[in-house]
């Protein structure tokens, strides 16, 4: 009887050990929904200070890693942990000089560090580490004697990897068989580098053209990725038309377009097991789609107390919960944001991000103490209370791959008002005469990137909450109604991996 389909999802950041973003999400939670699904998953990320040092026991192996890096051995060791509430095993790669650095109190983290003037700065030797990283995983495979059918890549991070494998390992041994999915993420962040990093990775001089590696004579690890990959993938349908059909490409849509005929999107899902208002211990009141109209407004209420906003039921409380940087349309929330405080309404901001953005937050909040409260960090129980307690979800992103948190605001009946692009494009139903006869309305939806485009959805999304009680309360149940899981995704998932395994793709 053949084994279980195998899958190492490699990954930089992996929730609970390490995250900056909804890359950890994706990838702690695919694979225990794939896990469920009877297959073989096992996760491989760095062993940064806050996976050793963090809440989920991790513990040292006797496998050490020599990894070749330039004219040297780069040492290494496995650790080992399992992903919470399944049997996933995590192997977590230890070395230090490269990942034993990130520590929030010093402004360190996993790939930056804030300098003296405020302003986040790339590590300069991000190349060497996760050129590193990505001989670590083959070399893992090796001592381990773990032969995964699919290596499952994400972002630049990865995007050696599937080099390595081709390049790098012996043609008559089991990594030949592997076959390479590679997700992207996020197109904006591609990992590029100077010559000299190509030079250390022992990759063959060949490669190092315009057509394969190589940009502007530097290497290019997301290019890299999308080059020598076996089948590519995106975190949502819409975005993986954008990619090669606009500027959303990043300056890739060429070898996109070459490779359209290996490129598709799977939507990511969210975690009903962390994500559900219904068994959220971290919010004022438990509530479902029965009872949301009874216990959303005491959520409201706390959320209002504990961020010190004035105590007014009725007023339309709006969030943002982002990075805040362009991508975002933090510009155009920061355009409206005074109109519509003025208009009676509410506003939080939960985030971290550019000094510019981060500034303004700040003195909005100094102009509207009452009306508007800015929380600089990532506070994730925070994130929950903001989603229980909001009536608004603001997400008016320039573009946006996939999206998380208007899916968790689907959830939690915080209605979304998103930007057409993306994975919002392919979440939410405009709300219309037409989609709420039908039962499908969840959210208000915009098209051009103006700060009068997102003002003027707002208002609309407003009057139907301050005047049309019934209809928001439609509106908040057809979305809670949704099914966004992770079993969704992972069977579509499993579905391509079966495809690149028995040669059909």
């Amino acid at each position: 009887m053949p084994h279980p389909l195998r899958v190492l999802l490699a990954s930089s950041e992996v929730i609970p050990f390490a995250k900056t973003g909804g890359l950890a999400d994706v990838c702690g939670s695919l694979p225990r929904a794939l896990e469920q699904r009877g297959l073989e998953p096992a996760v491989i990320m760095p062993l940064y200070r806050s996976a050793r040092m963090g809440k989920e026991s991790v513990r040292p192996t006797d496998h050490l890693l020599q990894v070749p890096m330039g004219n040297g051995i780069i040492p290494g060791r496995l650790w080992r942990s399992t992903l919470p509430g399944s049997t996933v095993p995590v192997w977590l790669i230890e070395q230090v000089d490269f990942f034993d650095r990130d520590d929030p109190e010093q402004k360190l983290g996993l790939y930056q560090f804030e300098d003296a003037r405020g302003q986040k700065r790339d590590y300069f030797d991000n190349g060497r580490r996760f050129a590193f990283f990505g001989k670590a995983v083959l070399e893992t495979c090796r001592i381990l004697d773990y032969w995964p059918d699919v290596l499952h890549l994400n972002d630049w991070q990865t995007g050696l990897v599937p080099v390595f494998l081709r390049e790098s390992t012996p043609k008559q041994s089991r990594f030949q068989s592997i076959r390479a999915l590679f997700t992207l993420h996020n197109l904006a962040y591609q990992g590029v580098f100077p010559k000299s990093v190509f030079n250390e990775t022992g990759l063959p001089d060949r490669i190092f053209h315009w057509q394969l590696l190589e940009y502007y004579d530097q290497i290019n690890f997301l290019k890299a990725g999308i080059v020598y990959a076996d089948w590519l993938n995106t975190v949502s349908p819409t975005y993986a038309k954008e990619i090669h059909q606009t500027n959303l490409g990043c300056g890739l849509q060429g070898i996109l377009t070459e490779r359209r005929d290996r490129l598709s999107g799977i939507m990511n899902g969210i975690d009903y097991q962390v994500w559900d208002p219904a068994i959220d211990d971290k919010i004022a009141a438990q509530y479902t789609p029965a009872t949301v109209g009874q216990g959303k407004p005491k959520c409201k209420s706390a959320l209002q107390a504990e961020l010190g906003l004035a105590s007014e039921p009725r007023a339309p409380l709006l969030a943002v919960i982002a990075r805040l940087v362009e991508q975002k349309g933090i510009e155009l929330v920061l355009k409206v944001a005074g109109a519509l405080l003025t208009d009676k309404a509410q506003l939080v901001v939960l985030g971290e991000g550019d000094a510019k953005y981060q500034e303004q937050l700040r003195n909005l909040e100094t102009k509207h103490p009452q009306r508007a409260r800015v929380v600089l960090s990532f506070d994730e129980d925070l994130a929950h209370r903001i989603e229980a307690g909001a009536d608004i979800f603001l997400m008016p992103s320039v573009y946006e791959p996939s999206g998380l948190n208007q899916l968790y605001s689907l959830k939690y009946g915080t209605v979304p008002v998103v930007r057409v692009t993306g994975g919002l494009a392919d979440t939410i139903v405009d709300v219309s005469e037409e989609t709420l006869a039908k039962g499908t309305a969840t959210g208000f939806c915009f098209q051009a990137i103006s700060g009068s485009a997102l003002r003027e959805i707002v208002e609309r999304a407003m009057v139907v909450y301050r005047d049309r009680p019934e209809v928001w309360l439609q509106i908040q149940r057809n979305g809670m109604a949704c099914d966004w899981s992770w079993s969704r995704s992972a069977g579509e998932y499993e579905e391509l991996y079966r495809r690149l395994t028995d040669g059909s793709q």
